[in-house]
């Protein structure tokens, strides 16, 4: 007898259907890795997540409002953004959470603290240690196709322990033109080890509200390009700080970015940074545009 699973497909950091990033919702109890792995190659989009009861991964379920798990089409991730602005869509549209409330996830990258708040979903980011790339900076140019006028040596790659490599371009212009050799970008970090994702950004934007554009890359995911990553975009706040591209006026650091233009997946994406309590979250909005049920 066929089984049948709820299933949505959900546009994150957008309120327009077809922009923004992709990603199927699902509830995943009773479900295998495997059946997992295999329901997220079917809908192939970037990432499909899968929300069920807490099972104490991370130690303990005290606190904790359920397990998320997130997969691209051909393996599990241990964070993704955009899935998780989604999952929390899902679970406001199923009449789960309501609008002001908190709810803890208990994932492969810890317990993160998400909310809803005004009609938009916020999720805590990880904060990851970081360090000047070594690597062969060339060669991922190379990959990338950026031109070295389009590049400044005062501010270097950055790489962080989740492998996100960090590249500042001068203008918006140079970003929109990247033609990366993906099969390149995979030999890199597959034999080199050096990074999973490239991430080239500009502090040049489309709408002058916005502070910095930025692209993602990662073939390593089997993703050659992700329309609008939340992963990404939080750091990138830290990474901007680090390089003196910021300079903090008190506690708090909020500004929004822009990624997936270049594709014709218009996002926009928050980031907050709270210095006295060292605390990232994302937030966006999310925007239902498939509801279904998969046989199986």
């Amino acid at each position: 007898m066929a089984r049948m699973i709820k299933i949505f497909q959900i546009d994150a950091f957008t309120d327009k259907p077809f922009e923004g990033n992709p990603a199927g919702v699902t509830f995943g109890d009773g479900l295998t890795t495997d059946e997992m792995q295999s329901i997220a190659r079917e809908m192939n989009l970037s990432e499909t997540a899968f929300i069920s009861k807490p099972i104490g991964t991370s130690g303990s379920t005290d606190g904790v409002d359920y397990n998320l798990r997130w997969f691209t089409p051909t393996v599990e991730v241990d964070l993704c953004g955009h899935a998780t602005i989604a999952s929390l869509h899902f679970l406001f549209e199923n009449n789960i959470i309501k609008n002001s409330s908190w709810i803890n996830f208990e994932t492969r990258s810890g317990i993160l603290k998400c909310k809803m708040e005004a009609g938009k979903y916020f999720m805590q980011i990880p904060i990851y240690g970081s360090k000047k790339f070594s690597g062969d900076a060339d060669s991922v140019k190379n990959a990338l196709g950026i031109d070295d006028k389009d590049f400044d040596n005062n501010f270097p790659f950055v790489l962080l322990e989740n492998g996100y490599l960090y590249i500042y371009l001068k203008t918006i212009d140079a970003l929109s033109k990247l033609k990366p050799n993906y099969k390149e970008l995979l030999n890199i970090s597959e034999n080199g080890k050096y990074f999973t994702a490239a991430v080239p950004y500009t502090l040049e934007t489309i709408e002058k509200e916005n502070f910095a554009h930025l692209r993602f890359f990662g073939p390593y995911y089997g993703i050659d390009e992700d329309p609008v990553t939340g992963s990404a975009n939080g750091p990138l706040l830290l990474v901007l700080k680090e390089l003196g591209l910021i300079k903090p006026v008190g506690n708090e650091i909020s500004l929004s970015f822009e990624q997936g233009d270049f594709i014709h997946r218009r996002g926009r994406i928050g980031v907050n940074f709270s210095q006295a309590k060292n605390e990232l979250f994302i937030s966006g909005s999310a925007v239902t545009v498939i509801k279904g049920e998969m046989s199986f």
